[in-house]
Parts: structure tokens; sequence; C-alpha cells
């Protein structure tokens, strides 16, 4: 058993480890986790060194697979999400999005939201306590929950017909984490809702309410078993799962497993959220099964999303481009429709 004392017990990204944390599967991990990210360090530091920028590629696709280097993650994220490409043509647009007029409603919710953001995180913990003896918020200029105000206003205003959404403050104080720049985090949080994923944050969630819709049909595909046993117990995707697609896994999943992923999700979209999903069942199938009511279930699940396997980020993230096969994006094109159609008629009944 690993000593306590060989582990700090706040982590690189200023988490605050849990009382129950599993120190020894954790050194088990780290023993060999950290030379692989010596070894993609330097694997890195050749590939940028060698080019004026990161380019989209099968190589470059090969290496984000294998995981982004801590220190490299914004660059590399900017330059394959065409984040960076979307920035150079507005150059100015995110400070000019800082001026003008905030929808009191909008400015409502991302105060009251503001606290509730990583509270077990050094970085955000102080926000809790940041009110007046008023009840307004005081935010002091350059600490991380400023900047996470910023990020969240300058995207409300920039897209008004969505403003601000709960689950957007998870995402973008965890770019905040990744990137330590505002700017950066704001068009990486911008290019995600925008391009990576229509639909996802508007007033009615239709994307996401779709994507669990589709996920579900694609567990009936790959996991027929699964699928019945869970629909034998009357328990609805949604419930499992809208936390994982509204969050994209933060809040979820092990923050160094949530940022590999992340590294994917910048490059090849949603479609990684599915292999996170149906990776999660396979891994995890003999365990779903052996539930025999609704409340094992929803543990188990629970559970899934916090054991050894996803602790070994590295190795959970091979696992998601095999363990559920093939998954083209025509079959997630056609789910979606299909699903889409369903709840259409299902609306005009």
């Amino acid at each position: 058993m690993a000593k306590r004392s060989q582990f700090s017990n706040i982590d690189e990204y200023g988490f605050e480890r849990p009382e129950n944390f599993d120190y020894a599967t954790y050194e088990e991990f780290m023993s060999s986790y950290l030379r692989i990210l010596a070894k993609r360090s330097k694997k890195w530091k050749e590939l940028i060194a060698n080019k004026s920028t990161v380019k989209r590629n099968l190589t470059t696709k090969r290496y984000i697979r294998k995981g982004i280097p801590k220190e490299h993650r914004g660059l590399v994220w900017m330059a394959v999400s065409g984040a960076e490409k979307a920035k150079r043509e507005q150059p100015h647009l995110y400070r000019e999005r800082l001026k003008g007029q905030i929808n009191e409603e909008v400015l409502s919710c991302i105060k009251t939201d503001l606290p509730r953001t990583f509270p077990d995180n050094i970085n955000y913990k102080a926000t809790a306590h940041v009110y007046s003896c008023t009840g307004q918020l005081q935010l002091t200029e350059q600490t991380q929950p400023h900047q996470l105000f910023n990020v969240l206003i300058a995207f409300a205003q920039d897209n008004q017909e969505i403003g601000y959404c709960q689950g957007m403050n998870y995402i973008a104080g965890l770019l905040l984490i990744a990137t330590r720049d505002e700017e950066t985090s704001f068009w990486l949080l911008k290019t995600l809702i925008d391009r990576s994923l229509p639909g996802y944050y508007n007033k009615r969630m239709t994307g996401i309410i779709r994507d669990i819709d589709v996920l579900g049909e694609l567990v009936r595909i790959k996991y027929p078993e699964v699928h019945r046993h869970i629909e034998s117990l009357n328990l609805s995707w949604a419930v499992i799962t809208t936390k994982w697609f509204v969050c994209l896994f933060a809040e979820v999943l092990p923050v160094e497993t949530v940022f590999r992923v992340w590294d994917c999700l910048f490059y090849e979209g949603a479609k990684i959220l599915f292999r996170v999903a149906l990776t999660l069942v396979g891994l995890n199938t003999d365990a779903l099964l052996k539930c025999d009511d609704l409340a094992s279930l929803i543990m188990c699940f629970k559970a899934v999303t916090q054991d050894a396997l996803v602790t070994d980020c590295h190795t959970f993230l091979q696992s998601i481009f095999k363990v559920p096969g093939s998954l083209k994006n025509s079959t997630i094109a056609r789910l979606r429709q299909e699903c889409a159609n369903k709840a259409e008629a299902t609306k005009k009944k």
C-alpha cells in the first residue's frame, strides 16, 4: 500500500483528493504513466519545433490519441479545432464581447453558478466566499473565478441565442485550468458549442436529448443484453448520461482522463463522446448485468466512472478505439436523423 504522504492531497490541477482516494492504485498507475508522459512530451516538442503550426493530418491524429502534454494542450487544441483560425479572422472579438450591456437574466445565472464551479479546486474554492454583505458577488480581477466570469459573459454576448446554459461553467472552468488563458478558453468554448456540438446548449438542449437517444440505439446495437436489462429495470438513458453529455465528462471522469478525452474531442468531434460512453458500458457489462434493481444499477454507473479502469487514462483512451468497434460518422448521422424524426413524430401526437 502506498503511503499517503508520497502524494499531495491536492492534484496537479488544483483539485483536492477525496478522503477515500485510492493512493495505492494511483501510485501503480503513475509509475508507468510518468514514463509515457516523458516519451510523449519529447515527441510533441519535436513535432511543434519542426513546424510553424500543428496541422490536421494522420501523424497529428495519432499523436493526439496517445495524449497531448499539458504544456501544449492550449496550442494544439486551438490549432486542430479551427479555433486559432477563427481567432485570426476576428482578433479583437473577445475584448469587444466583454463590453456593452449584459442581459440581466444571463448575468444572474452565471453569478449563481460561479460558486458551484469546482468547489474542490483551490483555484475556484474561494468563489464560494466572495459574496459581500449585500449578497452581491465580488470578484477580484486576474483570479480564476474572475476569468471564468469573463469567459462566460463574453460567450453569452457573442451567442445571444444561447446566452448561458448550466454545464458551460464546468467546461469553461476546465478549459481555464488546462490553458491558463481566458481568451484561449473563450475561443475553445465557442468552437465546441458553435461548431462541434450544435444544439447541445440551446434552451431545450435538443442536441443532447437527441444524442442520448442515439447512444441508447448504439448500446442496443453493440450491447443488446445490456440494453434489454436496462429497459427491463425502466432506467432512462437520460438519467444515466445527461451529465456525461452536458459536461463532456467533466465532473464525471477523473480530470486527467477528461483532458485526454478532450484531446480527441477537439480533433475528432462528438463521435468521441459516444466512444467513451460505449466503452464505459462495454468494459462493465458483467457488473451492469448483475444489478437487479434500479438503485444498484444507478450506483454501478456512478462507480464505473471513478474506478481503476478510468483512472488509468492512457489504457482507457486506447480502449475507446477498440472496445466499441467500428463507429462511422455516417452511422451517427443516420441515427441522429432517425432519433430526431422519432422525437418530432412523438411531439405531434
